[in-house]
């Protein structure tokens, strides 16, 4: 059994908050780590996509935006910014914000103008990132809600790869791309019988095989919600607040 599982093979809201990436950060204070830097950089790679999207819906040239998302990272990563976020009230979504908005209105000019920059310090694939935007920018985003509904799209995006990955491990690949549809819409609608048919299953083995599915799906949510808030009490919040995101969105996931 997962040392974040309860013996009802649920979380309870403070078993996952032993070592999540953002409370290392934020553990760390002035004292910065190998660890604390490594989960910063860490987040500051699975989370680059909404970050992107809101600097373009600002009114940046694909080009300026690049480059400012990554001259930003590079600051993020290179500074100890951090430090100064409250363990109390800090989110890293609600950090990301606030600092990039702060760079937007005060640093970005300077940094243009001295021609700084220090090539890539994430990953940042330019096609992936405008396909990205596009499909926010169809609905008339505001900037905000913009990044709002990236981030949440991001999270479950995470969730996702990370149960393939966990599946394609336990040489159940084949598995998961038959199942993996039952994470969206309600349990009632997976055809069970058809399902059975096709995986060469009994109708209760599949039943069970969905059931797993989901539950470890709510828990890679959790752990991932978990990582980037700073206190237990805050992961439900949060995970109220993504799911509210991308209904808004129009997409559905349980």
């Amino acid at each position: 059994m997962s040392s974040t599982e309860s013996k009802s093979g649920t979380s309870a809201p403070g078993d996952i908050f032993v070592t999540t990436r953002w409370t290392v950060v934020l553990a760390a204070g002035q004292q910065r780590t190998e660890q604390s830097d490594r989960a910063l950089a860490t987040l500051c790679q699975t989370y680059w996509h909404p970050l992107y999207t809101y600097v373009r819906r600002r009114g940046y040239s694909p080009h300026d935006a690049e480059d400012l998302t990554q001259e930003f990272f590079a600051r993020i990563l290179a500074r100890n910014d951090v430090a100064t976020v409250s363990r109390e009230r800090g989110k890293f979504r609600s950090y990301l914000l606030a600092a990039i908005n702060h760079f937007l209105s005060d640093e970005w000019d300077k940094a243009r103008a001295q021609k700084r920059g220090g090539g890539q310090v994430i990953h940042l694939d330019s096609a992936v990132a405008e396909s990205l935007y596009a499909q926010g920018q169809a609905d008339g985003l505001a900037p905000e809600r913009l990044f709002d509904q990236r981030w949440a799209i991001t999270v479950l995006e995470e969730v996702y790869r990370q149960l393939r990955r966990e599946y394609e491990r336990d040489g159940k690949a084949a598995l998961f791309e038959v199942l993996r549809f039952s994470l969206m819409g309600e349990r009632s609608a997976v055809p069970y019988a058809d399902l059975a048919a096709k995986l060469k299953m009994s109708e209760g083995a599949v039943k069970v095989a969905v059931h797993r599915l989901r539950q470890r799906y709510r828990q890679v949510l959790r752990e991932l919600v978990a990582g980037t808030v700073s206190s237990p009490d805050e992961v439900e919040e949060e995970m109220r607040y993504l799911l509210r995101a991308v209904a808004d969105a129009g997409s559905r996931y349980e």
